[in-house]
């Protein structure tokens, strides 16, 4: 449960190693969150943020196995988590893959690789956490889209596609959700400079972890089911979204 001043109290985060979900855990255990659990492909690679977060605060840290392509186990780890570090106040979904467009359009089994890990991973262990969510009463559920969600353009349309089917997915759950006290937000961060981008030229109001981190925080606080980063991404994806499909395949983006 949150604590008495509403703070958030025990934190579940598949894709333990983001850059962007690391950055949100130091404000959110610098705000008393004191449960955090990682989940992770490699737990054993998420040492040091374990050790960061304890010396921040946190009383408890623990770094578990997760693989977001192993459909069948996702219902048995959700309730794991639950049955053993009881209710969870926040999950954050922060796992994914930005894959080679250009090898995705070659091969067969790279398109689904990104679109296994991106979405039907995604759809997978959402289910039945909003399920456990629903059953305690209270929770939020933070999922990490992407304004390449937005309208799939040529440079990336794989990966595109892969985050505008779960970005609609969040969008239903968080409105079947409403009533039930577990709320939804749905975050479309543009370029952000992270390990996954690393070497990439940065795309135009391009961000950080920290800054993306801060809006997630505020999101929750306020109670926001749509976060931009930045903000003014909101206007120029709806400038983007009419423009003539003839026009937009010749855009440098």
């Amino acid at each position: 449960m949150r604590d008495a001043l509403g703070a958030v109290q025990t934190v579940l985060v598949l894709g333990g190693g983001s850059d962007i979900a690391r950055a949100t855990l130091r404000l959110l255990v610098a705000e008393r969150a004191r449960t955090v659990v990682l989940a992770a492909r490699a737990p054993d690679a998420l040492v040091p943020t374990v050790d960061e977060l304890r010396r921040l605060g946190a009383t408890t840290v623990e770094a578990i196995p997760f693989d977001a392509r192993d459909t069948p186990s996702h219902a048995a780890f959700v309730d794991d988590v639950f049955d053993r570090f009881g209710d969870v106040d926040l999950a954050i979904l922060a796992f994914g893959v930005l894959g080679d467009q250009a090898e995705a359009e070659r091969d067969p089994g790279a398109a689904v690789e990104i679109a296994l890990t991106n979405y039907v991973g995604m759809v997978s262990v959402a289910v039945p956490l909003a399920q456990r969510m629903r059953e305690q009463g209270h929770g939020s559920i933070v999922a990490l889209s992407s304004v390449a969600g937005e309208r799939a353009r040529r440079s990336n349309f794989v990966y595109g596609s892969s985050k505008a089917g779960m970005d609609a997915f969040f969008q239903g759950l968080g409105d079947s959700l409403v009533g039930t006290g577990v709320g939804v937000m749905v975050v479309r961060p543009g370029f952000v400079h992270t390990k996954m981008t690393t070497g990439m030229d940065a795309a135009p109001l391009s961000t950080t972890p920290e800054v993306v981190a801060q809006a997630i925080v505020d999101g929750i606080a306020t109670g926001k089911e749509t976060v931009w980063v930045p903000p003014l991404l909101r206007v120029v994806m709806s400038g983007l979204r009419h423009v003539p499909r003839a026009v937009f395949r010749r855009l440098p983006i």
